[in-house]
């Protein structure tokens, strides 16, 4: 079974965002990001983690969002196979974002060079899907740098 590890919201102000996590429900910062798609904050509960991100470009933003937007952007799942996740993926309507994962140099087997996002997809209700066979830095199948989203 796949199991949720990652969320992401999109803001406008990342540090104070993550501020607010942070000191509201005691977060750990477990990496930060800052490069030429976004910049933000990794923070996790030891089993969660949560992106604060400020994108700094509508194709990795998707085109649906776009970059000055904030809220709720994406959630990213740990699965044990990504080749059979991508199967079902597709089977069930849910097609590779080609943009974002262009954009992100994302593929199969390790993305990002095996951390955090592999891939992503469009899902049901315009929430984009993330899956990963290695995990989200800060939780219990990822490693604890701050990698690029």
């Amino acid at each position: 079974m796949a199991k949720i590890k990652h969320i992401a919201i999109a803001t406008q102000d990342p540090d104070e965002t993550a501020r607010f996590y942070k000191e509201v429900f005691g977060l750990q910062e477990v990496g930060r990001v800052d490069n030429e798609n976004a910049e933000g904050h990794y923070l996790s509960d030891g089993n969660v983690n949560l992106a604060i991100l400020r994108f700094k470009n509508d194709v990795v933003a998707g085109e649906e969002f776009g970059a000055a937007y904030s809220g709720f952007h994406h959630i990213g799942f740990e699965v044990e196979d990504t080749a059979a996740t991508d199967a079902k993926l597709r089977k069930a309507g849910s097609d590779p974002r080609a943009d974002i994962n262009a954009a992100l140099n994302s593929r199969t087997g390790g993305g990002h060079g095996g951390k955090n996002v592999e891939l992503k997809y469009s899902g049901p209700d315009g929430v984009i899907i993330d899956i990963s066979h290695t995990g989200w830095v800060g939780t219990d199948g990822g490693d604890s740098d701050g990698a690029a989203e």
